[in-house]
């Protein structure tokens, strides 16, 4: 067999740092980690190619040569899917599709030849047994409950040509235990937290540091702390051991819920791991939509002073949050641009508040008859899918008022010293070494500093930064080029 797998593009995000890739020899933020864990799974007799569109071209000849086109989609690339199967069925190319998308969607998909649903450990091998057998593989494969992801294979990291993204990726668990009503995570993957042992995860660390990688690599767990103390008994402890043992050879970074700020012991863990960076989902300081929505572990707690606690001990806290709750107004909606200025959080994603199909705020607004459209994916089309309780001008007045004031060049370079202030390297950030993208500093100088029509701005805080902050001048500048592509993503500029 010869299978092409194919990676969709994203549509311009938050988080495809578009902008921010102009500024170094990258080509996309993070690789399909998804596919190439499926790729893993299928016969190794067979010959794999891998075309990730955010990366390289998808030619007709690649096509031409498959027996299968194996897709895997988010939300958001969903135009650019549907263009390849499109292409796919204009040369009579079998296409075989899975991941949140199809599992979310499968029904607005009947020109895909065989979908695979769910997650690809279980389903995957009904539709290669039916091959193998020589049985008409069927439309579509669903299972019931959930994978053993301890019998997950090393995902095939050498189809990646690694040397077009900033970040590698791995995974530890799948599943979270809360419940927030908005999260299509516990829709597709369950309340009950699955592991991978150590093992598993020391062996996908060596397959990348064999392969040459020695940049960051994001944990893509949604909960990092969804078993706890997994985490702590286990993962970190051997984590710690490996790095050192390697001479530190990268960076780590994941997603993770709040209240691991309550826990000193595991936040030096983590550090001495080889974190440096947490994505935390805060979606609001309004208590009333807190408790709404089932956001039950930011209930009740200084948020700003764990974020100031986790950033002076070394690591950098990236914020989600969610404006249109049923309980916001004007007023809320001010307190969280005046928190997040506070809070030093840097790269802060404000999005409109949207229901995923399957999720409980989706069939919640089914009920009340205030469900629009299908679900983008997109944290910047400025749309909903849902009817808001707000006034809907007020509220977009609102949410651009938010954006406004947290990335316009004044307040953004404000809040960038009232992070550096707070922030302390960690001893282990401090031992990794770092690749100067020299290039990137000189672009970052012409286009910002010279320009930009924000260059005054730019230019006082980078002399406030060598006068006052010296050691995080590097860091500082990379912060400066990630508020362009926030101003340019949400069109500020």
């Amino acid at each position: 067999m010869n299978i092409l797998l194919v990676y969709p593009k994203c549509s311009d995000t938050y988080w495809s740092f578009k902008y921010a890739l102009d500024f170094t020899s990258k080509k996309a933020a993070f690789p399909p980690l998804g596919l190439i864990t499926v790729s893993a799974l299928l016969p190794k007799s067979w010959d794999k190619k891998l075309v990730d569109m955010n990366v390289s071209e998808l030619l007709l000849e690649d096509i031409l040569e498959a027996n299968f086109v194996f897709i895997s989609a988010m939300h958001v690339q969903k135009s650019s899917a549907i263009e390849v199967i499109e292409r796919c069925r204009a040369y009579n190319i079998k296409t075989v599709a899975g991941g949140p998308l199809f599992t979310q969607e499968y029904e607005n998909f009947p020109q895909v030849n065989h979908l695979v649903l769910n997650e690809a450990e279980i389903t995957l091998p009904l539709f290669l047994d039916d091959l193998a057998s020589g049985a008409t593989p069927k439309h579509i494969y669903k299972t019931e409950g959930y994978a053993d992801i301890t019998m997950s294979p090393i995902p095939d990291f050498h189809l990646l040509s690694m040397k077009h993204y900033v970040t590698m990726g791995i995974q530890f668990s799948r599943g979270c235990p809360y419940a927030c009503d908005f999260c299509e995570v516990t829709a597709l993957l369950g309340h009950q937290v699955r592991v991978k042992t150590s093992h598993q995860v020391i062996n996908e660390l060596n397959r990348l540091y064999s392969l040459g990688w020695h940049e960051p690599v994001f944990v893509v767990d949604d909960n990092f702390i969804g078993n706890k103390k997994e985490v702590k008994d286990n993962l970190l402890p051997i984590l710690r051991r490996w790095m050192q043992e390697h001479h530190c050879p990268f960076t780590l970074g994941t997603q993770i819920s709040i209240d691991f700020a309550d826990d000193d012991e595991l936040l030096a863990l983590m550090l001495d791991a080889g974190f440096d960076y947490a994505f935390i989902g805060i979606e609001t300081v309004n208590e009333k939509a807190l408790r709404d929505c089932g956001k039950v572990q930011n209930r009740n707690r200084d948020i700003l002073q764990n974020i100031t606690k986790i950033q002076r001990a070394g690591m950098q806290v990236s914020g989600g949050f969610i404006v249109g709750f049923d309980s916001d107004s004007s007023t809320s909606l001010s307190n969280l641009s005046r928190f997040i200025q506070q809070s030093g959080i840097v790269t802060a994603m404000v999005g409109l508040l949207n229901a995923p199909k399957n999720t409980a705020l989706y069939h919640r607004m089914m009920a009340e008859n205030r469900l629009l459209s299908e679900y983008s994916g997109s944290n910047t089309d400025f749309q909903s899918n849902v009817v808001p309780k707000m006034d809907q001008d007020a509220l977009m007045a609102g949410y651009k008022g938010v954006l406004c004031a947290i990335y316009r060049c004044k307040p953004f370079y404000q809040r960038l010293r009232t992070f550096l202030r707070t922030y302390r390297h960690s001893a282990f950030h401090r031992k990794t070494r770092k690749q100067n993208n020299f290039t990137g500093l000189l672009k970052c100088f012409v286009r910002l500093g010279v320009r930009h029509r924000g260059r005054w701005e730019f230019w006082k805080f980078v002399v406030w930064t060598v006068l006052h902050r010296p050691h995080y001048l590097l860091d500082a500048l990379t912060f400066t080029i990630y508020g362009y592509h926030f101003r340019k993503i949400y069109h500020l500029d």
